[in-house]
């Protein structure tokens, strides 16, 4: 059934990785839309594989300008310098990353992201933040766990040859098979603000 559900378009393209994690998490993946606030290198080589890979649509945010940094590391901006007049960092990597895959939808959003609504927040099923404050992400982690919907929430940064990320699914629960017998497990994960409580708390104690 999982399988019918895909197009005919979709089910010849992504024939291979099909194969590898089942017709029903590309049909969801397929089917997922994924916001992205920040562009770096490390961001921009996650969206070109999701893209790829099939996601329904992604948005990007970021209305910074392109600066030699942002030239070295993010591959996503277009070399000629005449494309850069009036447009925004996540204006120039939508434009390319929508001949990864014409089947995704890619698309930019202007505007500062902490001050967006829920509403905006409930659209999606995945939130990628990037290129921020510790304020901002708390304040966006927050925001999505206000939600009605599960809003997952990932952070990620790269700094030299350093690199961080925070996941926050909310509760997740799965089957994990012991012997003969199947035991549903449940995750839960705590939000940004206490994560960076703890990190704080064992900075203090070992220091």
């Amino acid at each position: 059934m999982a399988w019918e559900e895909l197009t005919e378009q979709e089910t010849a393209l992504y024939d291979r990785q099909i194969r590898v994690w089942g017709a029903d998490a590309q049909r969801r993946l397929t089917r997922a839309a994924i916001l992205v606030y920040g562009i770096n290198g490390a961001v921009a080589e996650f969206c070109k594989n999701i893209v790829l890979a099939g996601v329904g649509s992604l948005t990007l945010v970021d209305d910074r300008g392109v600066t030699e940094e942002a030239l070295s590391a993010n591959f996503l901006i277009p070399p000629d310098e005449t494309l850069y007049e009036g447009k925004s960092l996540a204006e120039l990597c939508s434009d390319s990353l929508k001949d990864f895959n014409p089947m995704v939808r890619v698309s930019a959003e202007r505007g500062d992201i902490s001050g967006f609504s829920g509403d905006f927040y409930s659209k999606f099923d995945v939130v990628v933040v990037s290129c921020c404050t510790l304020t901002t992400k708390k304040l966006i982690n927050d925001k999505c766990r206000r939600l009605s919907k599960r809003v997952a929430f990932y952070s990620a940064d790269c700094r030299y040859s350093s690199g961080e990320i925070f996941v926050d699914l909310h509760s997740y629960k799965y089957t994990k098979n012991k012997l003969d017998e199947a035991i549903e497990c449940e995750l839960q994960y705590p939000s940004f603000e206490v994560r960076l409580c703890y990190s704080m708390l064992n900075h203090l104690i070992f220091w």
